[in-house]
């Protein structure tokens, strides 16, 4: 069995980075395969048999093929025109695919899977939505059950202070999410949610280590506490 960690938390607290670093770090002893960009040039799921000499593989949720285009071209952009149902079906669709194609599978062959999101952003941003379902019927939907019934070894969740993540945001050009999602008051509810055990609790009774990682620092100081973490986990 390989080694699943799953990186989450709050938009603006620096995520990609630490995926970037972990990327950059890992690539200079094993071979890395990135799932996003295949996706994005292919349209679809590399075979099994394309990433068989690879180590690493790196992942992200929503996908970008299939229901995960959907999802970001038109559900993250005209979220307003359909209903929560809808959208948390969406989701746990694509993670459904994703998990049954390759991570589950990989996993099986020994490879370690680091994923960007997961079934953890769905269990905590999407009962704070106006008219969010509720967080233990949202674990229950197809795809969201078999992800957590398959969850990460390892959860990092990145912490900051909401006012650090909006001065992050308020640089980006490129950010294509819902502006719900950088609204203060909503980050701040994203923030406790990720620090709760109710949330946790999804878990931790599925043996997922919780690891905090403090992200309120320069770039340089992330990404070597990243890096830290990261092998502590490979090791462990």
């Amino acid at each position: 069995m390989g080694t699943f960690i799953m990186l989450d938390g709050i938009d603006g607290s620096g995520k990609s980075t630490i995926i970037s670093s972990w990327v950059e770090h890992l690539e200079q002893r094993q071979k890395v395969f990135r799932l996003k960009p295949y996706w994005l040039t292919h349209h679809k799921h590399p075979t099994l048999q394309e990433l068989e000499s690879y180590d690493v593989i790196v992942s992200s949720e929503p996908t970008s093929v299939w229901v995960g285009a959907a999802i970001r071209q038109e559900l993250v952009q005209n979220h307003d025109d359909y209903s929560q149902n809808t959208v948390v079906r969406a989701f746990a669709l694509d993670r459904l695919i994703l998990y049954k194609r390759l991570l589950v599978p990989l996993l099986a062959q020994g490879k370690t899977i680091i994923q960007d999101r997961g079934v953890s952003t769905s269990l905590c941003y999407q009962p704070l939505e106006p008219h969010g379902m509720r967080r233990a019927d949202i674990a229950l939907v197809r795809g969201n059950d078999f992800a957590l019934t398959h969850a990460p070894h390892h959860l990092v969740i990145t912490d900051i202070p909401v006012s650090s993540a909006m001065n992050r945001l308020g640089g980006r050009t490129e950010k294509q999410d819902n502006a719900v999602f950088e609204k203060a008051s909503f980050l701040e509810d994203a923030r406790q949610t990720f620090l709760s055990k109710d949330f946790q609790q999804y878990f931790t009774r599925q043996d997922t280590a919780i690891h905090l990682l403090n992200t309120d620092s320069s770039i340089d100081i992330m990404k070597k506490d990243a890096i830290t973490l990261l092998e502590s986990i490979l090791h462990s």
